[in-house]
């Protein structure tokens, strides 16, 4: 009876796990579903994630992960490469800026004004200039009033050019895409993207824009792509290499 009742519970929806793949020990997050019927794995910023059936059997995802060791590992190892360095949110340290790189001012006093740009120099004005956190949002709110700033440039210039009007635009902080367009014609565009050249940040202004003329990433939509970005190609190939 009491065999019978275990078997009756449910394995956990989600679990830490650690697997030998194609020489190195990996870690995952393993994800069970009722309504999937097959084994997937996806790779990102957090690392491969495994999604399986709810009762799939422990040989079916061995012999998954095995099969696509070698995969996996290099699809990590590229993760890995692709990470940003650290900052370290102190006087003097470097942050990136349009593809450029800004060298942090910090200044503390009583209290704490918007930070401004001075040339290659971002001065931060914050209360306690110790705290690395009163750095980083001070940094943060400057990185988000830019954003606003140069991505509305950007669309100002393009929509003309694609003849499209975007219902609203609107600035995002998600860790998977660049960017977004939904079927109500709301444009979603990276913050993070500030911080790349701006060359990539027309790319995808461009990209997200084109949605607003054809859903789909169809010949149709590379046309429209391709009539206002020919080097739409190169530059979404460079953006491919960059870990948001």
């Amino acid at each position: 009876m009491l065999k019978r009742l275990r078997n009756m519970v449910a394995p956990p929806a989600a679990e830490q796990r650690a697997a030998l793949l194609a020489g190195k020990h990996i870690t995952y997050t393993l994800r069970r579903s009722s309504k999937r019927r097959s084994i997937g794995l996806r790779i990102d910023d957090r690392g491969l994630t495994v999604s399986v059936p709810l009762r799939a059997s422990e040989k079916w995802l061995h012999s998954v992960l095995q099969d696509k060791a070698r995969w996996v590992v290099e699809k990590l190892d590229g993760w890995e490469m692709r990470k940003p360095e650290e900052v370290l949110w102190q006087d003097g340290e470097q942050i990136d800026y349009l593809g450029e790189l800004l060298t942090l001012r910090v200044v503390s006093g009583l209290f704490a004004t918007p930070a401004h740009r001075r040339g290659s120099n971002l001065w931060v004005f914050v209360a306690d200039g110790s705290e690395a956190a009163h750095i980083e949002k001070a940094v943060s709110h400057w990185y988000r009033q830019e954003a606003e700033r140069i991505f509305a440039e950007r669309i100002a210039q393009y929509t003309p050019l694609l003849k499209v009007t975007p219902r609203m635009i609107k600035i995002s902080s998600t860790k998977t895409q660049w960017g977004c367009c939904t079927a109500r014609g709301t444009v979603h565009l990276n913050v993070q993207l500030i911080k790349l050249p701006l060359r990539l940040v027309d790319y995808v202004v461009v990209h997200e824009l084109a949605h607003l003329r054809e859903m789909n990433h169809s010949a149709a939509f590379w046309d429209v792509v391709g009539s206002v970005c020919p080097t739409f190609a190169l530059l979404r190939k460079e953006l491919k290499a960059v870990a948001i």
